[in-house]
């Protein structure tokens, strides 16, 4: 399978916020951003594998900065890294004040999506081919990054197995 370049995986979605999306505070909801975030992300990965595509894990949403009613909001995403069937996504989001220009990174976040082939199991995806000096940076550090989310799998998989050995009205 020929590696692919990551620029074929970017994705952008904008949008206006609108009273609908917001909170009392003004600002947009953080489930309205994060369901932003895992549809580019979908579809990011889906355009770099070219088969259908599930959300395995989002290991961090960070909201830097909040995006206020009337803000555009614009969401971009990349395939960073591929193992066997899976694939890192990077997104960011950003607001921009359509009064004033002024633009600002809002929220980051990393996803694992993973191929599926005709039977709904896990298919393999080409390589990808980081090209700018950003691209390149997700790529190089994206290793580190496995590693974290197999460790956090593990926490987790002590939890569930201790959980498991608790008594109904003490189970998580």
């Amino acid at each position: 399978m020929e590696p692919v370049p990551a620029r074929q995986s970017r994705t952008t979605k904008t949008a206006h916020v609108l009273p609908p999306d917001t909170n009392h505070h003004g600002t947009m909801f953080g489930g309205k951003v994060s369901a932003y975030i895992d549809e580019v992300a979908a579809i990011a990965a889906a355009r770099h594998s070219r088969r259908p595509v599930v959300t395995a894990s989002m290991d961090s949403i960070d909201f830097l900065n909040p995006i206020r009613l009337g803000d555009a909001v614009t969401v971009e995403g990349v395939v960073s890294w591929c193992g066997r069937s899976s694939m890192e996504v990077f997104v960011k989001v950003t607001s921009e004040n359509l009064a004033t220009g002024e633009r600002q990174l809002t929220t980051t976040s990393f996803l694992t999506m993973v191929a599926l082939d005709e039977e709904g199991k896990s298919a393999p995806v080409p390589q990808v081919i980081p090209e700018t000096e950003e691209e390149k940076f997700l790529h190089d550090a994206a290793p580190n990054r496995r590693e974290a989310r197999k460790n956090r799998k593990k926490r987790l998989a002590a939890l569930q197995r201790a959980n498991d050995y608790l008594p109904e009205n003490h189970k998580l």
